[in-house]
């Protein structure tokens, strides 16, 4: 097997990976359930299942792939950025040391997300976190496919030129569907973090290699990994 060493890509998921939102994803879901008429108590197990996920993707399942699935992804977004504004998310707990300390090390980071480009910018704008990583991507930079999908992994390897062979690539997320991406990206470590949506069994099950505590742990889990090899 070909050795790890120079794990120098790491793409990091962003909402429950490095950005604390208290549980925004579904007070905006269930916000904007109502706004359009419809009963959010019939959608949030799905949403809770698919959290990673393409929030488009997801009104599409539940909405059927037409003008209504749009229409309620406008109004998610629209009240996911209301909340934002409202100063309800802060950084995972060392988030913005782990990611200097990875650069530090000489790896490139790349911060994606399932919302779109908009809610992205006011994320970074709320944290002061514009000019925190060389780029960041989402599902519309992807060619419009979020996770599970590999795309935005791919992405990072094309478009950063950080490493020449994406087992090089390191994936950190907190659903089981960013270990997926991960997974099907061909990424060398895939990293399952706990603060965010879903557990150690689940992350496990969709293809972690690694289980840790929080994004803060992960500089220190690539120099391990790195040394064993």
């Amino acid at each position: 097997m070909r050795k790890l060493t120079s794990l120098n890509l790491v793409v990091l998921d962003m909402a429950g990976t490095t950005v604390a939102d208290g549980g925004l994803v579904e007070k905006a879901f269930r916000l904007a359930a109502e706004r359009l008429g419809e009963d959010p108590a019939t959608m949030i197990d799905h949403v809770r299942a698919t959290m990673g996920e393409s929030k488009i993707s997801v009104f599409r399942h539940l909405l059927g792939d037409g003008t209504r699935a749009q229409q309620a992804n406008a109004a998610f977004e629209q009240a996911y950025g209301e909340l934002v504004d409202g100063g309800h998310i802060a950084p995972v707990p060392g988030a913005a040391e782990a990611i200097a300390r990875l650069q530090g090390q000489g790896r490139t980071v790349v911060l994606t997300t399932g919302f779109a480009r908009v809610t992205q910018d006011a994320i970074l704008a709320a944290l002061g976190w514009q000019d925190l990583v060389p780029l960041t991507l989402c599902p519309a930079d992807a060619g419009g496919r979020g996770r599970p999908h590999p795309d935005m992994v791919l992405g990072a390897f094309l478009r950063t030129g950080a490493v020449d062979d994406v087992r090089r690539t390191v994936v950190a997320g907190d659903t089981s569907y960013d270990m997926l991406s991960g997974v099907r990206a061909g990424a060398g470590v895939v990293a399952g973090v706990l603060t965010g949506a879903h557990g150690a069994p689940a992350l496990r099950a969709a293809g972690a290699t690694h289980v840790i505590g929080s994004v803060a742990e992960l500089p220190g889990l690539l120099a391990r990994v790195e040394r064993a090899e």
